[in-house]
């Protein structure tokens, strides 16, 4: 296999994004999630400029890459135009190919959204649909949610939206066809390919851990370690 910087910097992100940065650490002064996250952008610009093999694995299977919000703030900042946030968007994209992402508690969250997020693209054209969105999986929507969530139609029609219905308006039911060419789009793109790696090292964990797929996606969902953060 090669080695980790060399695939990374097969990552146009890296190209784009990594322009002989002089480590001032202005991103990291600008980075709202750095406020927040024990999360360092010029460290990880640091690691990646420094091609260390060891440090860079590490990296790919750490908490830490997958704090970004891809705000692109850093960028807006930088007095040389990188892009740590596509930096970022690489490491995860290559941490997710190798299987390292299940190493860490943030990185197994990708399954989570892997499967409901793009789950409900592929099914119903949306990335949140509705009917999906309970109230009892997600409490940080509030009673409000809980309420609405046995009115939708009651709702949707009073607020003038199509909910499941033929022809326009929010939320309306796409067309099979046009599902079948979003089906196409991840095929062709590799995202398919990403969703069944996802999946089976999901899985693997999952066993691992004595849990099955329900319990990890549930924990997974509902896990956030009081160690993520500064304070």
């Amino acid at each position: 296999m090669s080695k980790l910087y060399d695939l990374l910097m097969q990552d146009y992100r890296i190209r784009e994004g990594l322009n002989a940065c002089i480590n001032c650490g202005t991103c990291t002064a600008i980075c709202p999630a750095a406020e927040f996250y024990r999360y360092d952008p010029r460290q990880i610009v640091n690691i990646v400029q420094s091609q260390d093999e060891a440090a860079i694995e590490e990296l790919l299977k750490s908490e830490t890459i997958w704090y970004c919000g891809e705000c692109m703030s850093c960028v807006t900042r930088c007095p040389r135009k990188n892009a740590p946030g596509l930096i970022i968007m690489a490491l995860r994209s290559l941490s997710i190919d190798l299987g390292y992402f299940i190493e860490s508690e943030k990185g197994r969250q990708q399954y989570v959204l892997c499967k409901d997020l793009c789950g409900n693209i592929l099914d119903y054209g949306y990335c949140v649909y509705p009917r999906n969105f309970d109230s009892a999986g997600h409490p940080e929507a509030g009673p409000v949610w809980a309420w609405e969530e046995k009115h939708l139609d009651e709702v949707f029609e009073r607020l003038g939206g199509n909910l499941d219905g033929d022809g326009p308006g929010a939320c309306r039911r796409i067309p099979q066809e046009d599902l079948d060419q979003i089906q196409r789009i991840f095929d062709e793109t590799g995202g398919t390919a990403r969703l069944e790696t996802v999946r089976k090292a999901a899985e693997k964990k999952a066993a691992e851990l004595g849990l099955s797929v329900e319990e990890f996606a549930e924990k997974v969902n509902t896990t956030c370690s009081p160690f993520h953060f500064n304070h």
